[in-house]
């Protein structure tokens, strides 16, 4: 099984995989974090001098693809996360299950804005990271072939396993 879990910075697409990795101890597990597939620094994108990490070009998608393929061949469960885990149809059409995480904008601000795990940014691009996935990562509403969790409430361990394993 591949799963596919998407949302805006900080929304718990990490959490999320580390929960359902959890939920199955006895199968084997990989998780990859669609931050794993960027481009070298010189081949993506800027946006106002900084390096655009937001847009569909900083991602190798077929090195992406690849990976997540030939881990299917080894893995019982693989799990992936990212902003952008469904911006390609060849991408989207590997996963057997779909999970997306909302949260509001103003969490995702009061979230994001602390954030420095990756170094310090301007912070006009926290606004950019959230016009980013409004344009690139969210789901267009309506959809039923995905779970929608929030990411402001603890997640429902039964509510996950329950849409994984039917």
């Amino acid at each position: 099984m591949i799963i596919g879990i998407g949302g805006v910075s900080r929304s718990g697409k990490s959490s999320m995989a580390a929960l359902i990795k959890a939920l199955y101890p006895k199968k084997k597990v990989s998780i990859f974090c669609q931050d794993d597939f960027v481009f070298p620094v010189g081949q993506i994108p800027k946006i106002n001098g900084e390096v655009d990490w937001e847009c569909p070009e900083s991602i190798d998608f077929d090195y992406f693809h690849s990976v997540l393929k030939d881990a299917s061949l080894v893995n019982d469960i693989v799990i992936t996360e990212g902003l952008l885990v469904f911006n390609k149809p060849e991408i989207e059409s590997l996963f057997d299950k779909k999970i997306f995480i909302s949260i509001s904008e103003k969490v995702f601000r009061k979230r994001k804005i602390p954030d420095t795990r990756w170094g310090s940014f301007p912070d006009w691009y926290v606004g950019h990271i959230w016009e980013s996935f409004m344009k690139y990562g969210k789901i267009k509403n309506g959809r039923t072939d995905f779970l929608y969790v929030s990411g402001e409430i603890k997640f429902d361990e039964r509510e996950i396993r329950d849409y994984l394993e039917n």
